[in-house]
């Protein structure tokens, strides 16, 4: 952008508020107070973080829910005034030395769910904020005309002004405020932008794209907070953008009290990626879509709409292919400073084919992982080129790749089922592989018009209107809607894991990997059998991968590279990389000065684990009912889906059931598959819950409450009538 267009920007600004504060400093990695701003009141003020708050909630996704609970009452929508979202990170956020530190996560009221959805998310917004003087950002209210939030770290300003003339689209955005806001173009490292896109106006998929500036590409490029639709509240909040500016980031702001301890676990990880990340999982050259052709290989891609696990086209996205054809190689891809696992790639220079945007050459962030599977494989669409420009117009426009993926292959069934045709959709033939089509979709909710509208309120809203307004059969519908709790399933094939699952359908938010991904403990390694095996892999790993959320860390640092003394543990045990835990006790006894056990750790998150549950159940779900699954991802729905595996599901009929299939028909095939496995999943869920310390009814017991210190009187009074 020319200096013309960007004094035209900001001569159109309104300034609605300025308030200055004091910087402060960060002390064992806490500030000790949340910036509140309520845009319908343009007020600003300053909330003590107390100790007790850093006790029982630690930071990052437990200071949102802290708020949020304060926030908000058990009526409340997502697009009441009341909706609060706030933004995150914690004691061990934005530290240098630790690869992954640069997390935040974002919670709010969901439009998807009716309650409380968190996203986890990379870029520089979090720890910019963290260094400007906030453990987090609060924002209530609505504001009348389109505003933009500017938070200056270094002089002290928060300012509120309406901004008419700026963009929506992430892409454009973000390029324009890092312009505006930075004082040369060494000056546009110091600036991080949270947007979203035209989607996030018309559909309930919005998500909140966060930028960090790209040095060596010279663009800001952006990491998104995908589910639950937090962009979509973003702009029915009417806020535009959220800016922050600090200079002077350095690997010692957090105030370490031990940094010997930081840089020894630092130390330590960064060595075990330079040996171990190509013979392991590549992070460094393709990302997480390093495990495309692994799920496809094992039958675990979801393919269209999760009736299969592979498919023979599968290896035209594979991670080769983005690796050798688009993705940009030898760059340094870390979405945080000091970060050596580099996984965020990007392809540069890609034109785009469609859209408003055609002709454009643009940098895509990713694929990743669950990019490809859900716009490829899950949609049947196996052309690498498709995959990214989708990917690209997603994150622009602001759309949840994940639930956008998964709704529009639900679609696609509907379509080839009969239940849609063409004159409901407006002329799209929306049939497996049909990348055309979803291209033009996606531009639909870009523009706020036709099918589009109707495909974005998601899956849960979708499968009621074609009831009410097509016929649908209700449970066929109900069977294949690949949504629990409101929420899209992210892209892993569960049938063949019961473990994943309950991974799936037991989580607080809805069915989202980030709780528990246990489809290699549980089906290919077989390393935990019994029920009560799984039970207690159900309750550690949620518990762990909560504490990342806690305390401003990415979980792949975790296990997507492994030291070389994993191989002398028991499996199950190698699976929770013990020697990577010891790294985060010593990085949060570094930082907190606090000294930290793996169990205290789980008891950190077994906290706001239990409390989230509780949140839920005021909001009114958070019950045994609300964790049932669709059966699609338990079994077989159809009488092709059990044919494609038919050897696998007649040999368990015989072998595990205790059925002879012979002589019996397909239908009654699937009839005995389907009793059997939900009845295992029904027995998972009495396991987990005795595990977790709740009754059969999925309500945490006043007992456990108290054992964990969250016997909080709020908390009692939500769950003392349903023990």
């Amino acid at each position: 952008m020319d200096s013309e267009q960007i004094q035209e920007l900001r001569a159109a600004r309104k300034l609605l508020t300025e308030w200055t504060y004091d910087l402060g400093t960060i002390e064992r990695g806490y500030n000790n107070r949340t910036l509140y701003i309520n845009i319908s009141e343009n007020t600003v003020q300053s909330k003590p973080v107390t100790d007790e708050m850093k006790e029982k909630f630690i930071g990052g996704k437990g200071f949102g829910l802290y708020h949020l609970w304060k926030g908000v009452k058990s009526t409340t929508k997502w697009n009441d005034p009341e909706n609060e979202i706030i933004i995150a990170t914690g004691p061990i956020g934005g530290n240098t030395q630790y690869p992954g530190s640069g997390k935040s996560i974002v919670v709010a009221i969901s439009p998807m769910t009716d309650i409380v959805i968190d996203s986890n998310v990379g870029g520089y917004f979090g720890p910019y904020l963290k260094f400007s003087g906030w453990d987090a950002l609060e924002i209530q209210g609505k504001a009348a005309e389109d505003v933009i939030i500017f938070i200056d770290g270094n002089k002290g300003i928060v300012r509120i002004e309406e901004a008419p003339l700026e963009a929506i689209d992430s892409h454009i955005l973000a390029e324009q405020l890092t312009t505006m806001y930075a004082d040369d173009e060494e000056d546009k490292r110091n600036i991080s932008v949270v947007s979203t896109g035209k989607a996030a106006e018309h559909t309930r998929i919005g998500m909140l794209n966060f930028s960090f500036y790209d040095v060596r590409r010279k663009t800001p490029r952006v990491k998104q907070a995908g589910r639950g639709g937090i962009g979509t509240i973003f702009r029915d909040k009417r806020i535009k953008a959220l800016v922050v500016k600090f200079k002077g980031t350095t690997g010692d702001l957090n105030h370490p009290v031990k940094k010997a301890l930081l840089n020894k676990a630092g130390l330590r990880l960064h060595n075990e990626m330079d040996k171990f990340d190509l013979q392991q999982n590549r992070m460094r050259q393709v990302g997480t879509a390093n495990i495309i052709e692994v799920m496809d290989q094992y039958d675990l891609l979801p393919t269209h709409n999760y009736k299969y696990g592979s498919h023979p086209d599968a290896k035209k996205i594979y991670s080769n292919v983005f690796r050798d054809n688009y993705i940009t190689q030898g760059m340094a891809d870390g979405c945080w400073l000091g970060c050596s696992m580099a996984c965020s790639k990007a392809a540069d220079n890609f034109e785009l084919l469609t859209g408003p945007y055609k002709g454009q050459k643009v940098t895509v962030d990713g694929p990743e992982y669950e990019n490809a599977a859900g716009l490829g494989a899950n949609l049947g669409c196996f052309d690498p080129q498709y995959v990214l420009e989708a990917n690209f117009y997603c994150d622009t426009y602001g759309i949840d790749i994940i639930s956008f993926s998964t709704m529009i292959a639900f679609v696609m069934e509907c379509f080839e089922h009969g239940i849609l045709n063409a004159e409901i959709t407006g002329g799209l033939e929306l049939k497996f592989g049909n990348h055309h089509v979803v291209l033009e979709l996606l531009h639909q909710m870009g523009r706020g018009e036709g099918f589009g509208l109707i495909a974005g309120q998601g899956t849960h809203r979708m499968k009621k209107y074609f009831i009410e307004h097509y016929g649908a059969d209700a449970a066929f519908v109900n069977d294949i809607g690949m949504e629990q709790k409101g929420l899209e399933y992210s892209e892993y094939q569960s049938k063949e894991s019961l473990a994943q699952q309950g991974g799936f359908g037991f989580t607080n938010k809805g069915p989202q990997h980030d709780e528990a991904w246990l489809i290699f403990m549980d089906m290919v390694n077989n390393q935990i059998p019994t029920f009560e095996d799984k039970a207690e892999a159900l309750h550690y790993f949620p518990m762990f991968r909560t504490w990342f959320g806690l305390m401003g860390l990415c979980k792949l640092p975790w296990n997507d590279v492994s030291p070389a003394s994993n191989k002398n543990y028991p499996p199950a045990e190698a699976a929770k990389v013990p020697e990577h835990v010891e790294n985060y006790c010593w990085i949060y006894e570094g930082i907190t000065g606090n000294p930290l056990t793996p169990e205290l750790l789980v008891l950190q998150s077994e906290r706001v684990y239990n409390f989230q549950r509780i949140f839920n159940i005021r909001m009114g779900k958070g019950l045994r009912k609300n964790d049932a699954v669709p059966y699609r991802a338990v079994g077989p729905v159809t009488e092709e889906e059990y044919l494609s595996r038919q050897e696998r599901y007649d040999t368990q009929m015989k072998d595990i059931i205790g059925i002879d299939p012979v002589g019996k028909s397909t239908d009654e095939k699937i009839a005995i598959v389907r009793k059997y496995r939900l009845e295992q999943y029904e027995k998972l869920m009495d396991a987990v819950y005795k595990r977790r310390g709740w009754n059969s009814n999925g309500v945490p017991t006043i007992e456990h409450l108290k054992k964990i210190g969250m016997d909080l009187p709020e908390l009692l009074e939500i769950v003392t009538p349903l023990q």
